[in-house]
Formats: C-alpha cells, sequence, structure tokens
C-alpha cells in the first residue's frame, strides 16, 4: 500500500520510520510520502490559511494551496480522507475496507477546518478517530495508518495474530502477565503456571468475556449474537453470563 499525506508538518510523521512501520517499509509492504501543502503557496509567506466568510473564531485552510498539492499526486485516480471530526467513526469493519486500497491520499487539517469546496470537489472521505479535537489531523493520521498498516498481509508475519487481537477478536484482551512470578506480593494466576493448555484457553476466554461485558456491555452484547465457534466448555462459560438462544 502506498499512503500519501498532505500536511503542514511533515516532519511529525517522521515516527512512522519505526518499529513495526519501519519494518513494513523496509520491507517494501507498505510505501510513505509526504507533500508540504505550505510548498504550493503562492506568497512568500507560505500562507495557507485565511478567514471564514460569515465570520468565526478561528482561521480556516484555503482551498487553492490544498488543490494544487492534490494535482500534483494525480489525486483524482485515488482515494482521498480528510482525517475530520465531523467524519464517520473509524472502526475494524472501515479499517478492512481501506486496507484492501493500493493507494491513499490523507489531507491533515489545522485551525477550524479545511475550505468545504476541497472536499466537496475532490469527494474526500472524512474520517473520524474519536469524539475530540486535536490541533490538528496528524496525530489522527498516524492512528489510522498504524491500525490499517497491521492489516496489511505480512505486517504482523502471522495473519491469525490480527484475528486472535484484543476487539478484532469480537472481546476485549485477557489480563497478560510475565516473569517474575510474584511481585510485591502479587501473583500470577496458578492456571497460567499448571502447563494445562486447556484450561490456559478457557481462562483467558472467560476473563475477556468478564472484562468485555463489564467495560465495554455495547461489544458484548454484539458477540453474544454470533460468538462463531466455541468449545462445549466456552459455551458452558458464555451460559453462566448469558442466556443464548
Amino acid at each position: 500500500m502506498n499512503i500519501e499525506i498532505l500536511t503542514l508538518f511533515p516532519e511529525m510523521f517522521d515516527s512512522v520510520r519505526s518499529s513495526m512501520l519501519g519494518k513494513a517499509l523496509e520491507r517494501g509492504l507498505l510505501s510513505l510520502g509526504t507533500t508540504d501543502i505550505r510548498d504550493f503557496t503562492h506568497d512568500k509567506h507560505n500562507k495557507t490559511d485565511d478567514y471564514p466568510f460569515g465570520g468565526g473564531a478561528g482561521m480556516v485552510m484555503m482551498a487553492d494551496p490544498v488543490f494544487r498539492a492534490l494535482e500534483s499526486l494525480d489525486a483524482g485516480k485515488k482515494r482521498i480522507l480528510y482525517m475530520s471530526p465531523k467524519g464517520s467513526l473509524l472502526c475494524k469493519a472501515k479499517l478492512e475496507e481501506l486496507a484492501e486500497e493500493k493507494e491513499l491520499v490523507m489531507i491533515c487539517g489545522h485551525y477550524e477546518g479545511i475550505d468545504e469546496r476541497i472536499i466537496e470537489y475532490w469527494h474526500a472521505e472524512e474520517i473520524s478517530i474519536g469524539d475530540y479535537i486535536l490541533t490538528g489531523g496528524e496525530p489522527a493520521a498516524l492512528v489510522l495508518i498504524d491500525a490499517v498498516a497491521r492489516l496489511i498481509p505480512g505486517v504482523l508475519g502471522n495473519s491469525d495474530s490480527v484475528r486472535e487481537e484484543s476487539v478484532y477478536s469480537g472481546l476485549l484482551e485477557h489480563p497478560q502477565y510475565t516473569k517474575p512470578r510474584e511481585y510485591r506480593g502479587m501473583k500470577v494466576p496458578q492456571v497460567l503456571l499448571d502447563g494445562n493448555h486447556k484450561m490456559i484457553d478457557l481462562w483467558k476466554f472467560e476473563k475477556a468475556l468478564e472484562i468485555t461485558r463489564e467495560r465495554r456491555p455495547d461489544l458484548f452484547e454484539e458477540y453474544i449474537k454470533d460468538p462463531g465457534k466455541l468449545t462445549k466448555e466456552e459455551r458452558k462459560l458464555l451460559e453462566k453470563m448469558v442466556d443464548i438462544v
């Protein structure tokens, strides 16, 4: 997948070269380019914003620099995303859909947003990562890039690990422990030390059910509608929490 990012702050994406995403870039599974919107301004001050018509408390990014930046990428033939609190909420289904794309162009806004004509003309899809406001679209874009990259075949190395991860499995993740076995009086649950993999799997499943029901009842309700293939023991654990028709 190739991702092109239009931004006023290209340096904010240097972190993508690290960790898992950095390895994906090295292996050619992902490519990332940044386009500085200021390079497409006409004045010596590289001005990208102006006061909004009709008044308002803040500034708005002007259409022309963004238009020209998009044209430089031949973006009309690509899927364009605009990170915006007005957009549809980013979710598993949307990430899976985006992971199928060969090319994405992402617009990172600032100030009070961007000129609406950019969205209309370029058919930009507005996407939000939550009901809160950030200083700009860059942090939101980084979240989307990280989340979608994990779904690209080969990035994680094991495709099964994606399906088993918290949320993607339908449940939140069970508690995790590592050495030492006891730390400041707190012990690792004995079931994880006994080597009985069947009992370990059941313990993990039960804890995932409990945590999901407590912290994300919306996910729990969705899960029990279609829990997928369960063993006899797993079904009994689920039946302890809810009646299954």
